[in-house]
């Protein structure tokens, strides 16, 4: 249930000074709501263009190391599932801070780790406590009015995918600079003081059931059943997701390999072409709006899988490569976008819980791309990789292409 604008203007003494949008939030709550769903996001993706140094400082394999971006989508997924729920059931504000101080003690843990089995349990829990950025966006969702609720969900998803994709920068451009540990141990300063100025900023948010744990996530499998345009959401971007995994989490490996032979820094300013595909995220969400969700979803799991073409093409063109890296993102911020509109207009209250199954979906997509994408590039080289990123996509498009329900969502 969305707060009244009364109570929101009562609750929000911290964003006074700050312009409104023409959408009744104020602009200043939605650039930090933007800026915090990046950063706890990016939690998620620093190992990504490190997994080369990993594997050589705890003497791993390239598949183990690999593992390390699954285990922590893993527990994001874990997180969304039985987390992220609470979001209707307790105060966000509070909810959110107990997090992200799970979360920074995580990443230190992560920082120090002195093996491979303590970075890996570690990025377990905070792959888990870093659903935050997934309470924020339905949090979000539930302060814009109807007619303006793609755009603001567009612009907060825009900071949430450049978190994803400016982390692999940063990551590398650090790790290169002062080694991988500063990397985790940085994260977790950035997060305790996230939590403080996310506590102190947010409006305060009742909860919108007053149902038991056990039952609120009965809730959620029943909203499953209900609604089955938010099953058929996620399995869209799952198999989208999982083709950006796929390319992601193996393209340190090609770039640092002997095609290219970067260092983590070339790594990391590669990553930076990437995040020229998070300006999309506002037009997808303005497009939505205004009801042409279908025609760009297709549009979107076309783009996907021949953006794997081409980054096959690309195993020898940084040009190539780059604008594939382009498209892909721009494929998967769209697709998300288009789903968030449809699910969050499944039941405003009960948005949390849709959203906990819509990204606990997607995000299993992603970690199974993560891994099939690192025992691909293993077993068969970088078209290897190509080949299982383009036909990801094809699987959802079959379906786009013969769904007679598809103005539903």
């Amino acid at each position: 249930m969305a707060t009244s604008p009364s109570s929101n203007s009562s609750t929000t003494s911290t964003t006074t000074s700050t312009e409104t949008t023409q959408s009744g939030v104020p602009g200043g709550l939605v650039a930090l709501l933007a800026v915090s769903t990046g950063m706890t996001v990016a939690n998620l993706y620093y190992a990504q263009p490190l997994l080369a140094k990993l594997a050589e400082v705890f003497h791993v394999g390239t598949t183990t190391a690999g593992a390390l971006v699954t285990v922590t989508q893993i527990g994001y997924v874990l997180g969304m599932l039985f987390l992220v729920p609470l979001g209707d059931r307790v105060e966000k504000r509070r909810l959110v801070a107990l997090l992200l101080v799970v979360t920074t003690v995580a990443m230190a843990v992560a920082g120090t780790a002195g093996s491979f089995a303590v970075l890996l349990v570690a990025s377990l829990v905070s792959g888990a406590t870093s659903v935050v950025a997934q309470i924020l966006v339905p949090f979000a969702a539930s302060l814009a009015p109807d007619h303006a609720r793609g755009r603001i969900v567009g612009r907060v998803m825009a900071g949430l995918l450049a978190g994803i994709l400016l982390s692999r920068t940063l990551s590398s451009l650090v790790a290169g600079a002062a080694g991988w540990r500063v990397v985790y141990l940085g994260s977790a300063a950035l997060t305790a003081l996230l939590a403080v100025a996310l506590y102190r900023a947010l409006p305060a948010h009742a909860a919108t059931t007053d149902l038991p744990y056990h039952q609120v996530l009965r809730s959620t499998v029943r909203l499953v059943r209900t609604h089955p345009a938010l099953l058929k959401r996620g399995l869209y971007q799952a198999a989208v997701f999982g083709s950006f995994s796929a390319f992601w989490t193996t393209v340190s490996f090609q770039l640092t390999g002997p095609a290219f032979g970067y260092s983590e820094a070339g790594v990391g300013v590669f990553a930076l072409v990437g995040a020229a595909g998070a300006l999309v995220a506002p037009l997808a969400g303005r497009w939505a709006d205004r009801g042409f969700g279908r025609p760009l979803t297709g549009a979107a799991l076309l783009v996907a899988s021949g953006s794997a073409v081409l980054a096959g093409l690309g195993g020898h063109s940084i040009v190539l490569l780059a604008l594939a890296a382009i498209l892909l993102d721009v494929a998967v911020q769209t697709t998300l976008i288009l789903g968030q509109h449809v699910v969050y207009q499944l039941d405003p209250g009960a948005r949390a819980r849709l959203n906990s199954v819509f990204i606990a979906t997607f995000f299993l997509g992603g970690a199974l791309g993560s891994e099939f994408g690192t025992v691909a590039f293993h077993a068969g080289g970088w078209w290897a990789v190509a080949g299982f990123a383009g036909l990801l996509p094809l699987l959802p498009l079959v379906h786009w292409a013969t769904d007679r329900k598809g103005a539903a969502g």
